[in-house]
């Protein structure tokens, strides 16, 4: 079949589109900015690409005509503005108005469980898109998860971060909470193994493990495998706003996610049984086994997707990376070295494994007390990390920067920082000529922005020049 994936850059979608191709599909992928298209399916004759804002009408007539089956996958839960229900609505309205142009049979949304009477704004947006996406041209299949646990999903690397670093916890009550945790390969065979299947045309199913668990409990089994011994105590004391910033705190979230989070988690989840897991063939892991091999997947390094990747974590750049792929030069100040590289390919190899748990060569202390600081007036700080510790694409997190361009063929990386700055800032390697050209440009706004630079700068030399060392020695 012909198969339309939207969100192909997000957590599920990106791991949705192998299974696909494995499947035999053809894939067309819509994405807000070319410049996030997989590079390693530029050359699959099965993949092809579509630059499609469904804000935006006018990109809509790239919508091919002629696809069977569309999976919508398109959620705002990092996005914690007042609006943004309004935004999935508006995507909702505008993804129906174009696909019943098209000869889609069927359309597969992945929904959130929904079954008590006082939902979150989240959750509530999610009910409300599924009524958009109703249609008398179509068929449409819902399947509404409750927590997904996988490497990289929000949820799990939050329960990773409190797990792993703190061994004494005074919580919130909301850890009492009961929910259906569900691992991300079940989500994903269900997905997979429903395109198509007539059986399932206008019917709406709860999927879920086999276990109800509180999130103290999740914690808890968490912690169990990853042999370690923690203690938890929940108090009625936390408001929302005090539990958002302890999440924020603590774990690599941000704070808009924090807050969403903590919106959702005062609300039971609990799937409603159906007998779509025997239709379909998936025998649905239980919570540890789920987390066991989500650790497989970590030590191998082979992590497809993250939640931090997301473009919305941040908040800062919007969906459009090219509108920042060219640096400005005037109104800037700039840092600029150079140095002689004595192996290219050895410095290609550190430039591409910058950050993260293998920090920045020299000066990590003072890296970390940025993060510190950046963390301080409501920044993302350096948690956030990376998802592949020598991999790098256009869209990635990288620590408190967001990857504008990697290209290793053309020698070339370009970071744009996501901390809290009074203006604007880029980070470019690129190598030429056997050189190793190093700038940091910052673009300031007002007054604020230019004493920030002078007040850094002592520290920008000290940085900067170890880390230029380091990269081309």
């Amino acid at each position: 079949m012909k198969i339309l994936v939207t969100g192909a850059t997000g957590y599920i979608g990106k791991r949705l589109i192998p299974l696909l191709i494995q499947e035999g599909h053809d894939i067309v992928c819509t994405v807000r900015d070319t410049m996030r298209a997989d590079k390693g399916y530029l050359k699959e004759e099965q993949v092809s690409f579509v630059q499609v804002d469904f804000l935006n009408e006018a990109t809509l007539n790239n919508i091919p005509k002629d696809i069977d089956v569309a999976y919508y996958l398109i959620h705002s839960m990092s996005n914690a503005s007042e609006d943004f229900s309004i935004l999935e609505a508006r995507c909702a309205v505008n993804f129906k108005n174009s696909l019943e142009q098209t000869a889609v049979k069927q359309v597969i949304y992945l929904s959130g469980i929904t079954n008590e009477k006082e939902l979150s704004k989240h959750l509530s947006s999610r009910k409300h898109v599924e009524d958009i996406l109703q249609s008398n041209t179509y068929a449409l299949t819902i399947f509404k998860a409750g927590i997904i646990v996988g490497s990289g999903s929000s949820s799990f690397e939050i329960i990773r971060d409190l797990v792993e670093k703190l061994p004494f916890m005074i919580a919130p009550k909301w850890l009492n909470t009961k929910t259906q945790p569900i691992a991300v390969r079940d989500v994903l065979t269900f997905l997979v193994n429903s395109a198509g299947n007539t059986t399932l045309y206008n019917n709406s199913y709860d999927i879920f493990g086999p276990e109800i668990l509180t999130y103290k409990e999740m914690l808890l089994k968490f912690a169990e495998v990853r042999k370690l011994k923690r203690y938890i105590i929940t108090v009625p004391v936390m408001t929302p706003k005090l539990s958002s910033y302890w999440l924020y705190f603590v774990t690599s979230t941000s704070y808009k996610l924090a807050t969403t989070l903590v919106d959702s988690m005062g609300v039971q989840i609990i799937g409603k049984p159906s007998n779509i897991n025997s239709i379909l063939g998936v025998l649905p892991l239980t919570y540890k086994k789920a987390v066991e091999l989500a650790f497989e997947k970590i030590e191998q390094n082979s992590i497809i997707s993250s939640w931090k990747d997301s473009l919305v974590s941040s908040g800062r750049l919007g969906n459009d990376l090219h509108k920042y792929i060219n640096v400005p030069k005037f109104g800037c100040f700039k840092d600029y070295k150079e140095s002689k590289v004595k192996n290219e390919a050895n410095t290609l190899d550190k430039i591409w494994s910058i950050g993260g748990t293998n920090g920045w060569y020299y000066g990590n202390f003072l890296w970390k007390i940025r993060g510190y600081i950046d963390k301080l007036f409501g920044g993302i700080g350096l948690r956030r990390g990376r998802t592949s510790p020598t991999d790098l694409d256009a869209g990635d997190a990288l620590d408190f920067w967001r990857v504008i361009f990697a290209d290793k063929q053309q020698k070339k990386l370009l970071l744009y920082a996501e901390m809290k700055l009074p203006g604007e800032a880029w980070l470019e390697f690129k190598i030429e000529d056997g050189i190793l050209k190093q700038t940091a440009t910052f673009r300031p706004r007002g007054l604020a922005g230019r004493l920030y630079w002078y007040a850094v700068l002592p520290f920008h030399g000290i940085i900067f020049n170890g880390l230029i060392k380091e990269l081309a020695h």
